[in-house]
């Protein structure tokens, strides 16, 4: 055929695609349609899987229909040989029916954005339109693509989630595939798609063989559902911070949506009707619920209101914000409303109001009042209470026409004030004195600040509270501070001011501090009462005043104790008169309620060495009355070191004693009493011994008066009791005769309310007859004249135990304590004792020996004379009419042991039979 014809026949303008193919099946020739649809190329490119059509066509068949694979949809032609001559085929003629309407729904397709594809089940492999290869291909190859290469054009977070979707679509879950995910283009950007196909052949046993579908890129979409969700979560996220939520009421089916949170705040579920609603409402909030309704439906306007709703737990204040959507009629069709949750800010509006009326009133209580002055025109405006603080009325005034009323010194320190905290400092604080108008004085503490806000004129705010009443009583604590309330005479604090100040100004003159010191006190107090003892130093305070001389500095630093600083004295022996004068002078006895308060001055002196002061000369002072205590009423003694050594020495054995029951360092020594009536031994008298390892033997003298301030007599006191009795019992049952155990008890052992059941346990648990116990007291203790002492002196005479009076004559004797008492025994105190014999049976011991001697007779007590150290001192008091002896003319304080020797040696010399054979323990 000739190369023209054939050509004009392709070019002629048909719809079928024509082509002319080789022997090899390698186009020659095509015509614009099947150009157009790319037969040509597509042709070619599957010459191998058409070559068995072409070896028939060869052996003589005329023309066979052929379908061309791997299209978007099935292409079906006809295939025929084409002859010039009987020499057989020299080439093929392809005719190919194309429809215009494929053509148009392919075109219509692409330009919706839409690319077809098929998948070959068989063969793994996909094709489809240049739309599709342009996702997942190169443009102008059109060859098959295996499924994983397809694939690896899928973002890896997706390739999961689309096989999953695919095998659930091709398994039968699913009617249709469907799957949105990222595919990646040539030009290397990420884009989202939606992928989507339907089986379209399946094989001869039911199974999905070939799948065609289409791709639709969803980028932009994508892109602006994020937008929107973001817009979206704003909005929610904005909602929620301002507590807000949207709300709509569908009218005519009675629907109402809401958003979540709002739904959450009351419990309600979603689409539940209006009626749900309304039920979270409170009875008193339907009238504001009618209003509402009747603007939205009657005005059809926007309606504003608050509604108070019960939710989980308590209720929640709503603020509404509601507008009505309507039909062309004006109908309300729905209404949308944006709810705000403001119960917290309800909540505090109310404690805002509560904490404003509580300032109020605290400053109606408390006289605060407060201002503002304008810094530029200098006019003040103040409130009712600060008005009211300056007697004045209305609520503003010049600040110069107040300033007339303020002192001098407020005036210049409230402008000084207002001048530095304009200048940048903090805020002041200070104190103002001003009159009011009826001339009543004011004292207020002000605070000062500056304010400078955008807007409004700079100014100072000043607030005051009202300190008249402060002042006044600092003034009378200053007062109280500084001088004691009961005697009115300069305390410590002061004392210490003035005496320092005088030590300065002092120069060469022979200073010396005293520190007086009331003996006896704490018996007054406890004997006659505490007022009593304050009548007794308000004696002593007046009697200072006349006591001392002009210039010298006197005060009260504790509960009955005095200073005074002596200045006039030229040497050591004019502060010891003028010492002893003030000691003699202050010890005269206070008359109370009808009778003599009597008691005694100790008094420390320490003199002034240059360069020392007020809390060193007390120090010093303080040491030697703990010596002049010791020497007695009425005593004075310097300060000296060696009174320092003893003080030192007081401290230790302070300590010392907090352990030393404990560790058994106590023991008891016993000195035999003797009847001078026929010699025998009446009784023995325990006294206590103490021997610490390292301060060695300690006398009772030392170590019972420290024992009795820190309480440590009750529990050696109860000790020295028990084992008395204990030893006296052991004797008595080893056959040893000596009447009767005298143990001596302190004061402070007496004001112990289980004294008396102790004493009764005691000798309950040895074994010791209560008849055969004597308790030795100091008169001193007879001043505890109390209800409870009766009770205690009662219960232990009517158990059996005697009582008696030990160195009777250097205390507070008195017959009205001796009568009231059921005291058994006097024992005269050595000191009267002691040289009786070269007396020659004259002075002063000897007439108050005999004169206690008669009063113990007309009194009907037992007399016994302690200290009695010869054989002349013994007769003399047998001759006075002495009862009984104790001293060293018989034995010595002697240990358990020599005791026993002493009494067996006793029992021997007076001729008895046998010697006991006594227990040493």
């Amino acid at each position: 055929m000739e190369p023209g014809l054939i050509s004009s026949l392709l070019d002629h303008p048909v719809s079928d695609g024509v082509l002319l193919l080789d022997r090899g099946g390698r186009c020659i020739a095509a015509n614009p349609a099947a150009r157009r649809r790319g037969l040509d190329r597509l042709v070619e490119r599957h010459a191998a899987s058409l070559a068995g059509l072409y070896a028939r066509l060869l052996d003589g068949v005329d023309e066979l229909p052929c379908e061309l694979p791997d299209t978007g949809m099935p292409l079906r032609g006809l295939l025929r040989a084409v002859q010039v001559d009987d020499s057989g085929p020299l080439a093929f003629s392809l005719s190919v029916r194309l429809s215009e309407d494929l053509d148009d729904w392919l075109e219509a397709a692409e330009s919706g954005g839409h690319a077809l594809w098929v998948w070959e089940l068989r063969h793994d492999q996909m094709r489809g339109s240049a739309a599709w290869i342009q996702w997942v291909g190169r443009a102008g190859h059109d060859a098959p693509l295996p499924f994983d290469a397809v694939e690896q054009r899928i973002h890896p977070d997706d390739r999961g989630p689309r096989r999953t979707a695919l095998g659930a679509y091709l398994e039968g879950a699913l009617a249709q595939y469907l799957c949105e995910y990222r595919c990646l283009r040539e030009d290397g950007d990420w884009r989202w798609v939606r992928d989507s196909g339907q089986v379209t052949a399946r094989d001869a046993q039911g199974r999905p063989s070939k799948v065609a579908g289409t791709l639709t890129c969803i980028d932009h979409q994508k892109r602006l559902e994020h937008t929107l969700r973001e817009q979206r979560g704003l909005v929610e996220d904005t909602q929620r911070l301002a507590g807000m939520g949207s709300w709509q009421w569908a009218i005519d089916d009675d629907r109402v949506s809401c958003a979540p949170q709002l739904r959450a705040l009351l419990d309600i579920e979603e689409g539940a009707g209006l009626r749900n609603w309304l039920r979270r409402c409170r009875r008193a909030e339907f009238p504001v619920l009618r209003r509402a309704w009747r603007e939205l439906r009657d005005r059809t306007e926007p309606a504003h209101f608050e509604l108070t709703l019960s939710g989980k737990g308590a209720a929640n204040v709503l603020q509404i914000w509601a507008s009505p959507q309507c039909d062309g009629n004006g109908r309300p069709l729905t209404v949308l409303a944006q709810v705000q949750d403001v119960t917290r800010q309800r909540q505090s509006d109310a404690e805002a109001r509560r904490r404003g009326a509580l300032l109020r009133r605290v400053a109606e209580l408390g006289r605060i009042g407060g201002c503002e002055i304008d810094a530029e025109t200098r006019t003040l405006h103040w409130t009712g209470e600060c008005a009211g603080l300056h007697g004045r009325e209305g609520q503003s005034l010049p600040l110069d026409d107040l300033l007339r009323h303020y002192t001098t010194e407020s005036r210049e320190a409230l402008q000084a004030a207002m001048s530095r905290v304009a200048s940048g400092a903090p805020a002041a604080s200070i104190e103002l004195c001003f009159y009011r108008p009826d001339g009543a004085q004011v004292w207020t503490q002000a605070v000062v600040d500056f304010v400078r806000e955008p807007g409004l004129p700079p100014r100072y705010l000043v607030l005051f509270r009202d300190i008249s009443g402060e002042r006044a009583a600092s003034e009378r604590i200053e007062q109280l501070a500084h001088y004691d309330a009961l005697t009115g005479l300069p305390n410590r604090t002061r004392l210490r001011q003035d005496v320092d100040s005088a030590l300065s100004q002092g120069g060469s003159l022979c200073q010396a501090l005293l520190l007086l010191d009331i003996s006896g006190f704490g018996g007054i107090n406890e004997a006659h009462g505490h007022a009593a003892g304050d009548l007794v130093l308000k004696a002593v305070a007046a009697r200072l005043h006349m006591l001392v001389d002009a210039g010298d500095v006197f005060g009260r630093i504790g509960a009955d104790e005095f200073v005074v600083l002596l200045q006039q004295g030229a040497s050591r022996q004019e502060v010891t008169l003028a010492a002893q004068r003030i000691v003699n002078g202050l010890s005269d006895p206070v008359p109370a309620a009808g009778e003599l308060l009597r008691f005694g001055i100790s008094a420390g002196i320490a003199v002034r060495p240059p360069g020392v002061g007020f809390d060193e000369l007390l120090r010093a002072a303080g040491v030697a009355l703990h010596g002049a205590r010791r020497e007695g009423r009425n005593h004075i003694e310097f300060y000296s070191p060696t009174a320092w050594l003893q003080a030192r020495r007081r401290l230790e054995i302070e300590h010392a004693l907090r352990g030393a029951l404990e560790q058994e360092e106590f023991s008891l020594a016993y000195q035999p009493l003797i009847d001078l009536a026929d010699g025998g031994v009446c009784g023995m008298e325990a006294l206590l011994r103490w021997h610490h390892p390292e301060l060695g033997p300690c006398a009772p003298g030392e170590f019972i008066e420290i024992a009795e301030a820190t309480g440590d007599i009750v529990a050696i006191g109860e000790w020295v009791l028990r084992e008395a009795c204990r030893q006296a019992a052991a004797w008595d049952a080893s056959g040893l005769r000596f009447g009767r155990m005298s143990v001596n008890v302190s004061a402070v052992q007496l004001r112990d309310p289980g004294f008396t059941q102790r004493v009764l346990l005691a000798c309950a648990d040895t074994g010791w007859s209560t008849a055969r116990l004597e308790l030795e007291i100091t008169e001193s203790a007879l001043l505890l004249d109390t209800d409870a002492l009766w009770e205690c002196f009662g219960a232990l005479q009517s158990a059996g135990v005697a009582l008696a009076v030990d160195d009777f004559g250097t205390g507070f004797s008195s017959l009205s304590y001796l009568s009231r008492f059921p005291v058994g025994r006097l024992k005269i105190d050595r000191s009267f004792i002691a040289g009786l014999a070269a007396s020659d049976g004259t002075g002063r011991a000897v007439e108050v020996t005999r004169a206690i001697i008669q009063l113990g007779k007309a009194l009907r007590m037992q007399v016994l004379a302690e200290g009695v150290e010869s054989n002349e001192d013994e007769r003399l008091l047998r001759e006075y009419g002495c009862d009984e002896v104790q001293g060293y003319l018989h034995s010595r304080p002697l240990a358990p042991r020599e005791m026993v020797r002493w009494l067996q040696a006793r029992a021997l010399s007076a001729d008895h039979v046998e010697p006991v054979h006594a227990s040493m323990g």
